[in-house]
């Protein structure tokens, strides 16, 4: 088997010499080859090489859910096919992993390293679903590219509370569940549409859900981690359905306080409820419409503002090593 290792060097919880081991660990057991990511979107080219060039058996991403995210847009740049393209094998090494843990991996390197190795030796593999945006037909984003994501997406407020966690990190903070709570703190204080939202569900078939303020989609459960507490807003979202979303149309005080009271207390049986709050399960295809340009997140990863962007569920789009 040939493989590609993609590294990221900035990744939270990998040392140098950490990840010299966990090299040492896969050359051992087939043809490897190790790059070092260099640059944003250094990983999404090498996933779209390794597809490419039709000599890759597996792609493995060692780095947090950003790399994971890059190497997966890389491999499915021209669409999915599980049965040709490269599989992919993921070693956790950022600050929440949210992907690997979802799909039942340790949250640690060399753990998970050895349950990879176990699962090569033994054929384990699984083929899930990915979710996939694209600019809405007939809208300012209508050009703008699609992208994959693997786990979560969201459109308003947690977007936001991931875009001024990147400015503290490029200000040299550590990303640590701290400074994510302070900035769910400062960006609720912050937020002009908390009482009265601007985003409107669009799904077919169905009337239009309107004044959301909060809207997130789902590929899997949990939604994230809270340190190792899994926090689910959406709990029957799956790798082997549709897509999930969650919305609110209120985040006043006293709502705020009952709905992060009921996320931080969920579990896989029971999620965030109420007349403020708004689920949908196993969806194929929706559009969330913005009045006023609003931050985008996929997989923890803060792409700029959009007014409009249609969602995707595509399922069994890529072979995963497990």
């Amino acid at each position: 088997m040939r493989a590609l290792l993609v590294v990221n060097p900035a990744a939270t919880t990998t040392s140098a010499r950490t990840r010299d081991v966990l090299i040492h660990a896969l050359a051992s057991e087939m043809k490897l080859d190790a790059v070092t990511t260099e640059y944003r979107g250094h990983a999404r080219d090498l996933g779209r090489q390794a597809a490419e060039s039709g000599e890759v058996d597996l792609v493995v991403a060692l780095g947090g859910d950003g790399t994971v995210n890059e190497v997966v847009n890389g491999l499915l740049h021209a669409g999915p096919d599980p049965e040709r393209l490269p599989g992919l094998a993921v070693v956790p090494g950022g600050s929440t992993n949210v992907f690997a843990r979802a799909l039942g991996l340790p949250n640690q390197p060399v753990e998970a390293t050895g349950v990879l190795l176990d699962a090569l030796r033994e054929g384990r593999e699984r083929t899930v679903g990915l979710g996939l945006t694209s600019g809405t037909p007939g809208t300012e984003d209508e050009a703008v590219p699609s992208r994959w994501f693997t786990f979560n997406a969201g459109l308003g407020f947690d977007a936001g509370v991931v875009g001024r966690v990147e400015q503290q990190r490029e200000r040299g903070r550590r990303s640590t569940h701290a400074l994510y709570m302070r900035q769910v703190v400062r960006q609720l204080l912050g937020d002009p549409h908390r009482r009265r939202g601007v985003i409107t569900l669009d799904l077919v078939g169905e009337e239009p859900v309107e004044d959301l303020v909060l809207s997130i989609v789902s590929n899997t459960s949990p939604w994230t981690f809270l340190g190792n507490r899994p926090i689910y807003a959406s709990p029957q979202a799956s790798f082997d359905t549709g897509l999930d979303v969650f919305g609110l149309t209120r985040m006043s005080a006293p709502a705020v306080a009952r709905y992060g009271t009921q996320l931080l207390t969920s579990s896989p049986e029971r999620g965030p409820r109420g007349r403020h709050a708004v689920t949908r399960h196993d969806l194929t295809r929706f559009t969330l419409h913005s009045k006023v340009p609003l931050p985008l997140q996929m997989d923890g990863d803060h792409l700029g503002l959009r007014t409009s962007v249609t969602f995707t569920g595509v399922r069994r789009a890529l072979r995963v090593i497990v």
